[in-house]
């Protein structure tokens, strides 16, 4: 074959090449159906109920391969009557009692499968307690632009006019709809009302929020004066409120959740905002790669709220694959933030290669934690120390809360009563990045997870309580499990942790250990470095159980000590720890102490710099 030939035929190939992969290019395109909304009868800012055609919508967006769902500019509004009905049982949010775990659904994407549903400024508003959007077994859903928001959040809030020893004048936020009744007052909502209340206080000025748990307006007489003003009568002797202060209140029961993510994988939310969000805010349960990016967890500025979330905004159960939470606000949680777990289940009986797994706490059950092929782990409940991995090869559900494992071999010796098993398969990589934590009373941010760990460049700014909390437990709220790959760095973390008194670390490292073993540790590799630290006292750091600890070349201020309470506590607390760094940081701290103590280490387990005046006690 002569070199012209070949070039010639070369040529022609790159054309057919070119060509097939533009037919390629547009039969993808043209495989993406638009489904405009406006076309099956949503009108925005029309305050009917747009549930029946967002129905309609997805049933034929489910037709195509691929299909977008734009909803218009403006308010859509989403009411229970027509909604779907779902029996869902929900991590960390399903109440045990008998009444109904049956939720309304607003927006529901069940069994479907490359769908994105795209808004233009557009704010979902439901009515009554409402799951404004599900993803249930789907995949490869993208919801982006739009904002979640309720006609009557299930939080009340009102604002101190004046208060006395005896008498109290409050203003109530005008979205909370309330009544008094024989001089007490009643909060409800569209098909509600509050029982047994909850209170925060929101102190403006500090930007500060705070359990408020004076029962002073629980025994007062109230008087509706109209207007939204209430006068109590009663002994607010003490009280501990301020003219401008805000009393944040709702009922404790959990019922439901703005959304949820249920068994489905490939999920990204971009550019939403989470208005409010009634029980927990969104739950994402057994799924996979989950991607957030430039979500608005705060009320929306027209409403003048301090409330957006009844407990957490951003909730990860048994997930796996990988999250990335980025470019986003959180400001407005009765609860944590951002929790990332998995879930402990105890070995309640066992016969040769089965085993009998129940789930403890009384808020999450009756879901499916494991599948064939899962790697497990028995977990020593007082250690918390995982001693032997199996592989599950069958599941069988025995009750809501009773499930049955058939294991590739029989039980180990080491179980005892009371011992647990962690999926180690359902355990996600985590990013947490470029993101601002304020306005919670709780921690900033959970994570328990034993794969890779990158948290960086967010501004955690006074978080209640500690503003990263590394827990782990086998006794209470059942959590797992062990941190392996952590990485702080480049952070700020200012006046963290002054409701966690006199532990007001803004890291905390505290698997919930009754028992230690000699060389042995539940967390390890955690690495903090390159951040900046603004204290209102002493405690930096509380780490417990941990192997491989490097704290350097952080940046240490001191704060303004004239607003919260001063610790005694030490700068730096380590317990049954080893490979700990603590070096090459700058303490800017003004004649704060900067005391290293250690409990049950020896001194070559800790390498310090001695000319940052770091004091090391031994216990």
């Amino acid at each position: 074959m002569n070199i012209k030939s070949a070039n010639t035929q070369l040529l022609n190939f790159m054309r057919f090449s070119f060509i097939f992969l533009m037919l390629c290019f547009t039969s993808v395109l043209s495989a993406q159906q638009i489904i405009d909304l406006k076309d099956y009868g949503v009108r925005a800012n029309s305050f009917q109920d747009a549930v029946p055609a967002i129905t309609r919508a997805l049933a034929d967006a489910a037709k195509y391969e691929s299909a977008v769902v734009r909803f218009p500019k403006g308010r859509i509004d989403l009411w229970p009557a027509e909604a779907a009905k779902r029996e869902l049982y929900v991590s960390n949010a399903t109440e045990s009692d008998s009444l109904s775990k049956v939720k309304n659904v607003g927006i529901l994407l069940e069994n479907m499968s490359n769908i994105t549903l795209e808004g233009d400024e557009t704010i979902i508003m439901s009515h009554g307690k409402m799951v404004h959007l599900a993803n249930i077994n789907s995949r490869n859903i993208t919801v982006k632009n739009i904002g979640f928001d309720y006609e009557r959040p299930s939080m009340s809030e009102f604002t101190i006019l004046e208060v006395t020893d005896d008498f109290a004048l409050v203003e109530v936020h005008r979205d909370s709809r309330y009544s008094v009744i024989d001089q007490k007052v009643v909060w409800y909502g569209e098909g509600w009302k509050s029982g047994k209340l909850h209170t925060i206080k929101f102190d403006p000025d500090q930007e500060a929020m705070y359990y408020f748990r004076n029962p002073a307006f629980e025994n007062a007489v109230a008087t509706d004066l109209g207007n939204g003003q209430i006068q109590f009568r009663g002994d607010f002797t003490n009280v501990g409120l301020a003219k401008g202060d805000v009393l944040t209140m709702r009922d404790t029961y959990r019922d439901c959740l703005g959304v949820l993510n249920h068994f489905s994988e490939n999920l990204t939310f971009e550019n939403i905002g989470f208005h409010y969000m009634h029980g927990l805010g969104m739950v994402s349960q057994f799924s996979k790669n989950i991607s957030v990016n430039g979500l608005r967890a705060k009320p929306r500025s027209e409403t003048g709220r301090i409330i957006a979330g009844f407990a957490d905004f951003l909730h990860f159960s048994g997930c796996y694959g990988e999250i990335s939470i980025e470019n986003s606000l959180f400001s407005g949680s009765h609860d944590d933030p951002v929790n990332v777990h998995g879930t402990h289940l105890r070995v309640v009986g066992h016969e040769g290669d089965r085993i009998k797994v129940r789930f403890m706490h009384h808020q999450t059950w009756n879901l499916m934690a494991f599948e064939a092929g899962d790697s497990i782990g028995y977990v020593d409940n007082e250690n918390l120390l995982v001693y032997e991995n199996v592989v599950v090869k069958k599941v069988t559900k025995l009750s809501k809360r009773e499930l049955e494992l058939k294991l590739d071999r029989p039980v180990p010796k080491e179980l005892k009563e009371k011992h647990c098993v962690e999926n180690l398969t359902k355990t996600p990589e985590l990013v947490v990045r470029n993101n601002r934590f304020e306005h919670t009373n709780t921690r900033g941010l959970l994570v328990t997870t034993r794969k890779k760990v990158v948290i960086e460049g967010n501004t955690f700014f006074r978080t209640g309580m500690h503003a990263i909390l590394i827990a782990n437990d086998c006794n209470s709220w059942y959590e797992s499990g062990a941190v392996k790959d952590l990485t702080i760095r480049n952070n700020k973390f200012i006046e963290c942790g002054y409701n966690s008194f006199p532990n007001t670390y803004p890291i905390a490292i505290m698997p919930e250990t009754h028992s230690f073993v000699k060389n042995q540790y539940v967390h390890s590799n955690i690495s903090i470095v390159d951040n900046e630290f603004t204290l209102f006292g002493p405690p930096l750091l509380f780490a417990r159980a941990t192997k491989n600890i490097t704290f350097e070349r952080n940046k240490v201020l001191k704060g303004d000590q004239d607003i919260f309470p001063i610790s005694t506590q030490p700068m730096f607390f380590l317990e049954h720890c080893e490979d700990v760094s603590i070096r090459s940081n700058v303490m800017d701290t003004n004649g704060m102490e900067t005391m290293i103590q250690t409990k049950g280490m020896k001194r070559s387990q800790i390498k310090y710099d001695a000319k940052n005046k770091l004091q090391l006690i031994t216990k």
